[in-house]
């Protein structure tokens, strides 16, 4: 295409969709991750309530662990850092947490689940744990991720910084 051609209005828009579902795919792990992380004991007692039958140690591992990564995904995605990668970590992440949470609502748990608090509290009799609308939040926060995995390229991203001139010119 020549620099004096406009590209279709499809492909000057996929650009900004992708940029909102970076901030919201991102963003989420980024908020989930700093919600938990001055809490690490209390994000392995998260991990812990879900009563899978995994050895301790990679409970508390996974516990410890969990809020560093989801910030640090959160921040590679927020920033476009290799987005297909790290949108297809993130849809990774969020598959995991839908199918922990419809695990546990199977399973007759009355659980915090932990997305964006320290969780794991065993909720108190007459509170029931809104598993629906977590499932449903955790869907639409995959499907920003997969979006993201489909059309990567989006407005403000370190991927376009890394690019050389030659792929910005095709």
């Amino acid at each position: 295409m020549s620099i004096d051609q406009a590209p279709p209005r499809g492909q000057r828009v996929l650009p900004w969709i992708s940029l909102v579902a970076r901030l919201i795919a991102g963003g989420a792990l980024l908020v989930a991750g700093l919600l938990k992380i001055g809490d690490l004991p209390q994000s392995v007692v998260a991990v812990r309530a879900y009563e899978f039958p995994v050895p301790a140690p990679l409970e508390a591992f996974l516990g410890y662990a969990l809020p560093a990564g989801e910030i640090v995904l959160g921040l590679a995605i927020v920033a476009g850092l290799f987005t297909r990668w790290t949108a297809l970590l993130g849809a990774l992440a969020y598959l995991a947490y839908i199918s922990a949470i419809i695990s546990a609502w199977a399973r007759g748990l009355n659980i915090d689940c932990g997305c964006f608090t320290p969780g794991g509290a065993i909720l108190t009799p007459g509170v029931k744990a809104k598993y629906a609308q977590e499932i449903a939040r955790d869907l639409g926060l995959l499907v920003c991720a997969v979006w993201l995995v489909v059309v990567p390229a989006s407005r403000f991203s370190v991927d376009n910084w890394l690019r050389s001139p030659l792929d910005k010119e095709l």
